[in-house]
């Protein structure tokens, strides 16, 4: 196996054990603090031996805010706010890596599909939202669904690799979404299975679209 695999071994074991954790599953709540930031380090590795420039450096970026928040959100009450804050880092990130391979909103109709969905999103969950949530949670959903968008501006700009970069914003906004229906609408079964491995292979995707290395 090479580098690439091993890491993607890793980041399977280790999301595989925090998702477990659940009360649903082996109820080990020690299984999500240890291997959950894990997997996301995992993925770092995978991400810190592939692209180059400015691109690689601001997808670490945003996998290192990503790791901060998975940190934040062990403690799901308590670290809410912050999590929501470090993941808005990450997503705004990813987009300033994404605007150094095609322009900024080049592909319109891509955020207007985006802005659709966000809208969706954000009327299904807005019953359920504390007014004193209402602002953060309007950022985070806009945030993620233009990283989306500008993913898919990349793969529609026929950029190298930019399918699997559309995939992991697509996969990104699915999971937040999910994450956000647990929260503020309704309990979902196996809720950290669906919001997890979303949210994984959405990090890994972002990963891939750095070319290998020579």
């Amino acid at each position: 196996m090479n580098r690439a695999q091993w890491l993607g071994a890793a980041t399977l074991l280790c999301g595989a054990l925090a998702i477990a954790s659940a009360p649903w599953a082996l109820h080990a709540p020690w299984l999500n603090f240890a291997f959950k930031p894990l997997a996301t380090l995992a993925v770092i590795g995978y991400a810190w031996g592939r692209g180059e420039g400015a691109v690689r450096g601001w997808v670490l970026v945003g996998l290192i805010f990503s790791l901060a928040g998975d940190i934040a959100l062990l403690w799901p009450k308590e670290g809410f706010l912050p999590g929501l804050v470090a993941f808005l880092l990450a997503h705004l990130a990813y987009l300033v890596a994404f605007t150094r391979v095609a322009k900024f909103a080049a592909r319109p109709l891509c955020f207007v599909v985006y802005a659709l969905v966000a809208s969706g999103i954000l009327w299904q969950l807005w019953p359920g939202v504390p007014g004193g949530l209402r602002i953060p949670v309007i950022a985070y959903v806009v945030c993620p669904a233009a990283m989306a968008a500008q993913a898919a501006v990349v793969w529609r700009g026929a950029a190298p690799r930019g399918g699997v970069l559309a995939l992991g914003g697509a996969l990104f906004v699915a999971s937040d979404a999910l994450l956000a229906t647990n929260k503020f609408m309704t309990p979902l079964p196996a809720a950290s299975l669906w919001i997890l491995t979303t949210y994984w292979a959405a990090q890994w995707c972002i990963a891939s679209w750095l070319g290998r290395r020579a």
